[in-house]
């Protein structure tokens, strides 16, 4: 069986995939934005997600067609999606936190803090093939069906930037233990993508 065959084989299969860009501007009524995915980057998953691939999808169920959950747990939404939408970098979208959800509160806290700061993809691959050379699988076409907050993203560039404090006063204290934070996030987000290529490796 060919590697394109495999490929195919496995279409249809749920899947989900992280992205490691800053989420962008999460304010104090819940809403953000920031990138689920980007164009034309390998993953640390082998994967890369070509222009153009979540077109059809998009059209079929728009922006609320799409659900946002909590680390893709079907039974924690915790928000709606107001706009998905690609440009020349990749899926970008806006999105606003539901605050009568007690997950969405605590969400926000950690979003706010810096500890969670990452988006990831529930999808189907529709079509896709993989290079023999370099084993990268190219996505040219994904059924996208929610976009999770997420702990550790898969692609180093798809993650919260910034999240606006509700006091403009906030403690340096605060701040330092937001990036000490960080840092351990992103931490242990490599080392859970190395543990993943290590038993990739072992099959």
């Amino acid at each position: 069986m060919t590697a394109l065959q495999k490929t195919m084989q496995r279409a249809g299969a749920p899947e989900i995939k992280r992205a490691e860009l800053p989420l962008l501007q999460a304010n104090d009524a819940g809403a953000f934005s920031g990138y689920a995915s980007l164009f034309g980057v390998v993953d640390s998953g082998g994967d890369m997600v070509m222009t153009g691939a979540f077109a059809r999808s998009l059209i079929k169920r728009g922006a609320q067609g799409v659900k946002m959950l909590w680390q893709h747990q079907a039974a924690e939404p915790i928000g709606l999606w107001t706009s998905i939408v690609e440009d020349a970098r990749g899926l970008k979208v806006e999105g606003r936190l539901d605050l009568s959800v007690a997950r969405a509160r605590e969400a926000l806290s950690l979003m706010r803090k810096g500890v969670i700061d990452g988006l990831s993809i529930g999808f189907r691959t529709r079509r896709a093939t993989t290079e023999k050379s370099s084993g990268v699988r190219r996505l040219h076409e994904i059924d996208l069906w929610e976009i999770s907050i997420v702990t550790f993203p898969m692609l180093p560039q798809a993650r919260i930037a910034a999240v606006k404090q509700t006091h403009s006063g906030a403690s340096r204290m605060e701040a330092l233990g937001a990036k000490l934070s960080r840092l351990r996030a992103q931490r242990a987000a490599l080392e859970f993508a190395h543990a993943l290529r290590r038993a990739a490796a072992r099959c």
